[in-house]
């Protein structure tokens, strides 16, 4: 797909996506992927980052109408999910799975309703780097599931972050690729980032934009 400056690309979801951006500045894209993809992207399309950190799928969905529809995109993404997994674990925030895909349905299919958008998925994912870490995956593994169900219900592209960032890690080490197992390292962005361009089928040029 070529992305045209007629386009309009919004990343919307979690500290994963905010990555340091500046909240003042509309047109702040942050320190991580969504940067690298609008640097690599040809043709001038706006990009908006509107990834917030600590947002779990409830606090996306509260400000749903307001930072993406209201922006018209004509592509969209989400990646959501790691924070309803972690805030169960570390402040006993639960974010029951019936729950949790109820509000993920109601996210995509106000989407496939409102807005003439090309969609995509970003699964959550987890790079364990320490112990209790591994008891997380158990919460994760069905909010994986929820994304792909949505994401084929209401017709997203699914970018399988939950694959190839575990087997980047084989090779790396996971501290290499997140060095507190959730948050990516400049080379994990850059997996991101070039996971989501190689499943949008873009063409990519190696520009870099000030």
């Amino acid at each position: 797909m070529r992305f045209t400056g007629t386009d309009r690309l919004l990343f919307a979801g979690d500290s994963i996506t905010d990555s340091g951006r500046d909240r003042t500045d509309p047109a702040s894209l942050g320190k991580g992927y969504v940067r690298q993809i609008a640097d690599r992207l040809p043709g001038g399309p706006v990009v908006l980052n509107k990834g917030l950190n600590g947002n779990r799928i409830y606090d996306l969905e509260a400000r749903w109408t307001t930072d993406v529809l209201a922006e018209r995109p004509t592509v969209l993404t989400v990646k959501i999910g790691i924070n309803d997994t972690w805030r169960t674990f570390d402040r006993g925030l639960p974010s029951p799975i019936g729950k949790f895909r109820a509000a993920y349905r109601r996210l995509l299919g106000s989407a496939r309703q409102h807005l003439p958008a090309e969609l995509y998925v970003i699964t959550p994912f987890l790079l364990p780097v320490e112990p209790e870490q591994h008891e997380w995956l158990g919460d994760l593994a069905p909010r994986i599931e929820v994304a792909l169900e949505v994401a084929a219900e209401f017709g997203a592209r699914p970018v399988r972050a939950d694959l190839f960032m575990p087997k980047a890690a084989e090779e790396h080490g996971a501290a290499t690729l997140a060095p507190d197992g959730v948050h990516p390292s400049p080379l994990g962005h850059r997996l991101l980032a070039e996971a989501w361009l190689a499943t949008a089928g873009a063409p990519i040029e190696e520009v870099h934009r000030p």
